[in-house]
């Protein structure tokens, strides 16, 4: 499918210029969902014009129509998995182009009045995962398009409660801390290794009665120190290689990660300045000229013996211008990735970093 490439290619950028650990920062807890910035900026996408509609086109591999097309394709190939569904809405206090609209037959538009729409629509869209909108709605804002993806799913073959016990994890000061660890086995096709020294450790989650598959989550284990930018990607390669054991059991500490990312640096970084900039084209969008004024981005995961919940709630605020076969023990117990996929692709809806000691699943907030 195109638009994992896509997806794929803007994942890889995002985690080479953004992601903690990029350059001489140290590397830090964070969950940021690729897939999430993608749908959200394509579908904006659709309504530029001009030498920021080609902006677009670098980053996002889709531009104009051909936007509105790939976003349409890839949020309803996204929710054919169990599970998972898609959600993106336009709220605007400007008429939009018909042609925007028509472009977009799965987004919901309506009139831009109290943020507590917004705000009950993101709770809707998330199962109450994400309580509210990221960011704050002003008097100058002219217009809000959000994208959810949200997953509620069990594991296909669930970690047994009774053998979660505190284990050592070292966190990336290399501090050990006893954490809860879940254990159970796996078959060899659920574990290789990508060259570079990293451990990619996939784990099903049930499908549906009807056959929909399930969604898969991936946990990867790089070299001790390696920052998330070098591991994190080996969850999409196909540079597989199987592993030479006759056993496989994993160790997964219990966890819960939320973050809130302003994208707004990033974007900058990864060349979309003119989408960002009062000069912005937004003409096939609206007839009064309109650019990006703030994008923040909202991630929770949460992963137990059960199963895993996942959200990510993208909000974009626009202005007006002005070899011996041993057994095999993988723990998780030292700084991780875990990547996020559909039922049956490679795009990446979620990638997360886990440095610090993990801290158990929670309430929504």
């Amino acid at each position: 499918m195109e638009y994992e490439e896509a997806v794929r290619t803007l994942a890889s950028r995002w985690l080479e210029v953004a992601a903690p650990g990029a350059g001489r920062r140290p590397a830090e807890d964070f969950v940021v969902s690729p897939a999430g910035v993608w749908l959200a900026f394509g579908a904006l996408a659709a309504g530029a014009a001009g030498p920021t509609a080609a902006r677009f086109g670098q980053l996002l591999g889709v531009s104009g129509p051909g936007a509105a097309r790939a976003v349409t394709s890839a949020a309803r190939a996204l929710a054919a998995t169990d599970s998972l569904a898609v959600a993106t809405g336009v709220w605007s206090t400007e008429p939009l182009r018909d042609t925007f609209r028509a472009a977009l037959p799965d987004v919901g538009f309506g009139p831009l009045r109290e943020q507590a729409e917004i705000d009950a629509w993101v709770r809707d869209a998330t199962g109450g995962l994400i309580r509210e909108l990221p960011l704050r709605v002003t008097a100058a804002t002219r217009l809000v398009l959000v994208n959810a993806p949200a997953l509620k799913a069990r594991w296909a073959v669930p970690f047994a409660a009774a053998e979660t016990a505190a284990r050592d994890f070292t966190d990336a000061a290399g501090v050990v801390h006893r954490v809860p660890t879940m254990h159970r086995r796996l078959s060899r096709s659920e574990v290789w290794t990508v060259p570079g020294g990293v451990t990619v450790v996939e784990l099903g989650c049930a499908a549906a009665a009807d056959g929909t598959p399930g969604a898969r989550v991936r946990l990867v284990l790089g070299e001790p120190g390696a920052p998330p930018a070098a591991v994190l990607p080996a969850a999409w390669s196909d540079r597989r290689r199987p592993v030479e054991a006759d056993r496989v059991g994993v160790a997964v500490p219990r966890l819960s990660l939320r973050a809130r990312t302003d994208l707004t640096g990033p974007l900058r970084a990864l060349g979309l300045t003119a989408a960002l900039s009062p000069g912005a084209d937004f003409s096939a969008l609206a007839d009064r000229p309109l650019y990006v004024d703030a994008a923040v981005q909202e991630c929770l995961l949460n992963v137990a013996e059960l199963g895993v919940e996942a959200a990510a709630v993208t909000a974009v605020t626009m202005r007006a211008t002005a070899v011996t076969r041993q057994p095999l023990r993988i723990a998780f117990d030292r700084p991780f990735g875990i990547v996020l996929l559909s039922g049956a692709g490679e795009a990446p809806l979620l990638t997360a970093w886990q440095a610090a000691a993990p801290a158990g699943p929670q309430p929504p907030a």
